[in-house]
């Protein structure tokens, strides 16, 4: 029998032993081994059953061996192959746990060359990256001879499969993974311009990830924890699928955090100004704008480094800070909003004045009999002038009901460093420059939720013609839905755009424009139940404390806050026509009277205002009133106009009502015309005919006030709703 024909026996015969005689299986191998010490069957079987048998011992002394003796078999790379996965999945199984101490066993130098053959036997790039990765983890000294490369691998990947995101497997692994162990090794060298090209690469994905859409069919959503992995996420337990990797490699957790590390870490070894290493964004922010102080004197070198300090800096804090900020205005951008719930807001004119007016606090005469009062129970509202004890800057204030929305304070204060942020990169010709490579870089001009904050931030600045072209920019960007996939919510959302729309124009005093786009606007709203009358305790804050007409405040994007919204600002456009010094507008007029009784008796002294006109002209025309009036303080201050003691002014509010006065049908007064005398003049004539027709017209306007007085309990949202609805062209016609 030939020496390999004794092998091949003395395995088989050792196999069969196995299952019922172990230890008599291991002396014929260990016999065989004895004889034949160079056969690689005897000792990979020898391996096999220590290994089938989980003694870990045993088993790493055999692997040992035959990776040395035999580092060319097949079969033993099939083996190494079974433990390095077993070693990067780190998984929990017995097996796999057994496999991770059979590596374990093995001396420090042969696990660092076991792991440096199987990354050669890798082709995969993102397979052989983490098996690279696994070794620098394992053994820190390797870093500075494979951590530049293996990053620079894996950018290299990124940038030939083309990939539309930063949020994927090979950035992943090059952020959270190999950048740490790059960095924090000091024995490394690394040029400052390739430092910052690492930062500004963690950067990106970072901020894409946390700024993510709402997950896909592909993704998942849930509670995940990833102990000891330092990587960025919202920390809120998400669960997301990276293509490309596992979904516990997908994980990641406390992005802002990591980030912070990274850029002080960065700071220190490329020697930025007063680079502690362990800044707060605030402290960042704080610190760049002293440097600011010091451009003007700077060249050279010193001004480069100085303005890749300050430009770093400032477009983090200003991207998170806009993050956090349209996190909360508009939270169904990102994928963490279905958990929470929240509701959009939208940032608007504030229109809490359109109920004042400098002239009508005087009183009059005619409407002393009036005795009415204000019930008790309006909500408060907090504004961003309660900056005295925030420590906020000056500027525009923001006012928002803080019931609502409970972390307002902080929303505002990150609008406001966003908005700091945005300035300093904006202040030197040089640092303006490198930010405008950076959103290049990062394709800014696609986010659709810093769109949002640079719209909001320019609405801020006041500048609305800017703030239009932007709006449009942004309506570009919003995801196009079909119609049968709108809810409710997304329908409000999809019309925020329009709303501020509105508001701009209204600034811009273009009231056509800002009307056409608050009634497209209430086509789309569900008019809600009516609430309850509120109390004078918010408009005996704005009388109180009058504001200059430029504040703005964020509201609810839910019709319940949308639709009243709306309504005050038709009623601040038609309030200036209605009004106009020298002129009469009676539709205008009528359309303001119907308007006020929303959040009644708000308007009270307004309307009051709008009774002195009427009594100064002596008449008024507006067909619409018993359409639309249902207020019972308008109804009894009209009915009080028409007797001699309200001035006995000629109300024309029945449809056809003028038509018929002015020009009366001879079929109506046929009976008395027959009684005239052939000699009556013909304005006697007249009047006679017109009398009858008059006294008809006295009657219709008394049972139609009793018949409104009926109407007085209906739903005003949905009377106004439906105001907005049927008398679309004529509102819109009715300004210039």
């Amino acid at each position: 029998m030939s020496a390999q024909g004794d092998c091949d026996f003395l395995v088989k015969r050792a196999r069969e032993l196995v299952t019922e005689d172990p230890w008599a299986a291991k002396a014929w191998l260990i016999t065989a081994r004895t004889l034949y010490p160079t056969d690689f069957g005897i000792q990979y079987e020898m391996y096999i059953i220590e290994r089938n048998a989980e003694r870990t011992t045993s088993a790493g002394r055999l692997l040992y061996d035959i990776f040395i003796n035999f580092p060319d078999q097949p079969v033993v790379w099939r083996e190494i192959t079974v433990i390095t996965a077993a070693l990067r999945n780190d998984s929990q199984d017995k097996h796999a746990q057994f496999l991770k101490g059979v590596f374990e066993t093995l001396p420090g130098p042969v696990q660092c060359q076991m792991l440096l053959k199987a990354t050669e036997q890798c082709f995969n790039t993102l397979e052989k990256a983490e098996m690279l990765l696994l070794l620098l983890k394992r053994f820190p000294e390797s870093v500075v001879q494979h951590g530049v490369s293996l990053g620079e691998s894996l950018l290299e990947a990124e940038n030939v499969e083309d990939l539309d995101t930063p949020v994927n497997c090979f950035r992943k692994l090059f952020v959270c993974d190999v950048l740490p162990l790059i960095i924090n090794n000091m024995e490394m060298r690394l040029p400052a311009s390739l430092l910052h090209k690492y930062m500004h690469k963690a950067a990106e994905f970072y901020i894409g990830y946390v700024t993510r859409g709402p997950c896909t069919d592909t993704q998942l959503q849930g509670p995940q924890e990833v102990a000891g992995l330092k990587s960025p996420g919202m920390g809120r337990g998400q669960r997301f699928v990276i293509d490309g990797l596992s979904e516990k490699s997908s994980v990641v957790t406390e992005p802002w955090e990591r980030l912070l590390e990274i850029v002080g870490v960065v700071g220190a070894r490329c020697e930025w100004q007063g680079e502690k290493g362990s800044r707060t964004y605030t402290e960042l922010l704080q610190r760049v704008k002293e440097l600011c102080r010091y451009l003007p004197g700077l060249e050279g070198e010193t001004l480069s480094r100085c303005c890749g300090q300050i430009v770093t800096c400032s477009t983090l804090v200003l991207f998170r800070s806009a993050h956090f900020y349209v996190s909360t205005v508009q939270p169904s951008l990102f994928q963490n909003h279905n958990s929470l719930g929240l509701t959009p807001w939208v940032l608007v004119e504030d229109l809490s004045s359109v109920f004042n007016d400098n002239e009508v606090e005087r009183s009059s005469g005619k409407h002393a009999h009036k005795k009415r009062k204000l019930a008790d129970g309006r909500e408060k509202t907090m504004s961003s002038d309660d900056e005295d004890a925030l420590g906020k800057g000056r500027g525009r204030h923001i006012l928002v009901n803080k019931t609502e929305m409970p972390g307002w304070a902080e929303t505002l204060e990150h609008f406001r460093t966003a908005r700091e942020s945005w300035d300093l990169l904006h202040s030197h010709d040089a640092l303006e420059s490198e930010f405008n490579k950076i959103c290049v870089a990062w394709k800014t001009e696609s986010w659709l939720w810093f769109r949002i904050f640079l719209t909001d931030m320019i609405i801020y600045q006041g500048q609305y013609r800017k703030a239009l072209s932007s709006l449009v920019q942004m309506s570009a960007l919003q995801p196009q839905q079909s119609q049968n996939s709108l809810t409710a919510a997304s329908n409000l959302e999809m019309h925020r755009a329009l709303i501020q729309q509105a508001s701009c124009h209204y600034a811009l005093g273009e009231h056509r424009l800002a009307c056409e786009k608050l009634l497209e606007v209430v086509s789309g709203l569900v008019p809600q139940n009516q609430e309850p009358t509120k109390s004078s305790e918010e408009q005996g804050r704005v009388r109180n404390k009058p504001r200059k007409g430029n504040d703005l405040r964020l509201v609810p994007c839910t019709s319940k806050d949308i639709l009243p919204f709306c309504l005050q600002l038709m009623l601040a456009c038609f309030k200036l026509r209605a009004f106009a010094d020298g002129g009469r507008d009676d539709l205008a007029l009528g359309h303001v009277i119907v308007l006020l009784q929303h959040d009644w008796p708000q308007g009270e002294a307004l309307f009051l205002k709008a009774v002195d006109k009427i009594c100064d002209h002596g008449s008024f025309q507006y067909e619409n009133f018993f359409n639309y009036v249902t207020n019972i303080d308008m109804l009894e201050e009209f009915a009080y106009l028409r007797t001699t003691e309200g001035g006995r002014v000629q109300l024309e509010l029945l449809p056809n009502q003028g038509m018929l006065i002015k020009n009366p049908s001879p079929a109506l007064g046929v009976e008395l015309n027959t009684l005239l005398l052939p000699g009556a003049q013909k304005a006697d004539r007249h009047h006679t005919v017109t009398r009858g027709i008059t006294k008809g017209v006295k009657e219709d306007f008394r049972l139609a006030m009793e018949r409104q007085v009926s109407r007085c309990g209906e739903n005003l949202l949905s009377v106004l709703h439906r105001f907005c609805i049927n008398e679309k062209i004529i509102l819109v016609q009715s300004l210039p």
